[in-house]
């Protein structure tokens, strides 16, 4: 899956010379932690609420509430922006997106459709992909097992619970203890909890969890 099919579109983006104090009430309005900042309809910074709270003057500052306000109303997002933007384009897969943003520390990747801005991917939008692969939001028994990494052990444990009438409504596979296992996250429906238990157990080498969620 790309990002084209998970980013925030149409992105909500500001100009440069933007107030902070402006920036950051759009922000809190939109309910969103970061915006590309656009010049010209050419992406030229991004800007977060930790890059505008760092131009806030401390709690302990000796200015009047009024001096605050008239200093803070002179600071322009152009000040406090990021101008050296990572992006990606909309045909990145979403594991690509995800490893960058890890790698790189960043909570967020503009969508690039060559040169053209067209969203946005953030943390949260690969928090909501976690949780649909995961079946979060989905009635149904959930197991962890260890499993040996070769071919048709997966086919092995899914034909066990398709034979047994189940439904399997998410699948996840993860690095497991070591090198010989890895270790298979699933979600059924149709199939009650001690009844899957011991249908799993024999087929991996150990079941890690199962519980109804």
């Amino acid at each position: 899956m790309n990002v084209a099919r998970r980013m925030s579109h149409p992105v909500i983006t500001v100009q440069p010379d933007l107030q902070i104090t402006k920036a950051h009430e759009l922000m809190a309005h939109e309910k969103i932690g970061q915006v590309p900042v656009v010049k010209n309809g050419k992406l030229v910074g991004i800007v977060s609420k930790n890059d505008i709270l760092k131009a806030y003057p401390s709690s302990v500052t000796s200015l009047a509430v009024w001096e605050i306000a008239a200093l803070l109303e002179k600071i322009k997002v152009k000040e406090v922006m990021v101008k050296t933007v990572r992006t990606v384009q909309e045909d990145t897969l979403i594991e690509d997106a995800a490893r960058i943003m890890v790698d790189n520390v960043i909570s967020s990747l503009p969508v690039m459709r060559g040169k053209e801005l067209v969203g946005i991917i953030t943390e949260a939008d690969l928090f909501n992909i976690m949780l649909e692969m995961m079946g979060a939001r989905q009635p149904g028994v959930h197991f962890s097992v260890l499993i040996p990494p070769q071919p048709g052990q997966i086919a092995k444990i899914s034909k066990a619970i398709y034979d047994k009438g189940g439904d399997i409504t998410s699948l996840s596979t993860f690095e497991g203890d070591s090198s010989a296992t890895s270790m298979l996250s699933v979600k059924v429906n149709g199939i009650e909890q001690k009844t899957l238990q011991k249908l799993i157990k024999p087929l991996v080498i150990t079941l890690l969890e199962i519980g109804t969620k």
